[in-house]
């Protein structure tokens, strides 16, 4: 559990490369998250050029921290692909997760950028990137060497614990 109790939102990187061997890490462990039906109905588009990572952090008021990150991955939910199309969120969310805790055992900073549902971030990102239709642009997920040093903030709270029952 060590990584879970680690991971938090970086949203400053330093400006240094990261290597496509450790991207390439991060697509692998989002890729290894459970889905519905195991339909694994993700797919994703890896942006690393500046003038793409400017356009998106312009897209919205809290999607800044997309300009200066390494990379940013883009996480798609496949409506082809999905066998329960009501349970895409939650299979982009578990490969968004695996892919935030795969950046902190790699080094890295990350912080998930949230699109869907809000149509008008989603038009705008599908119409930038070329997104075809049967695709839901998810997020966006900025990765890069951590130029902050934060503190995780512990959120265990006894009070929202239940029991049996409510």
């Amino acid at each position: 559990m060590s990584l879970i109790f680690e991971r938090k939102s970086v949203r400053k990187y330093k400006n240094e490369k990261v290597p496509d061997k450790v991207i390439e890490n991060l697509l692998k462990a989002g890729m290894q998250a459970p889905s519905s039906c195991n339909a694994q109905p993700w797919e994703f588009i890896v942006v690393s050029k500046p003038e793409d990572k400017k356009a998106i952090s312009e897209m919205h008021r809290f999607a800044k921290p997309a300009e200066n990150a390494s990379h940013l991955i883009v996480t798609l939910g496949n409506l082809n692909e999905a066998k329960v199309i009501g349970m895409i969120e939650q299979d982009l969310g578990a490969c968004n997760e695996n892919i935030l805790l795969q950046a902190t055992h790699e080094g890295l900073g990350a912080v998930w950028l949230g699109f869907h549902p809000i149509e008008d971030r989603t038009l705008k990102l599908k119409e930038y990137l070329g997104i075809p239709d049967h695709c839901i642009p998810f997020s966006v997920i900025c990765v890069g060497w951590p130029a902050q040093n934060g503190e995780v903030k512990l959120r265990y709270d006894e009070s929202k614990v239940h029991f049996d029952r409510y």
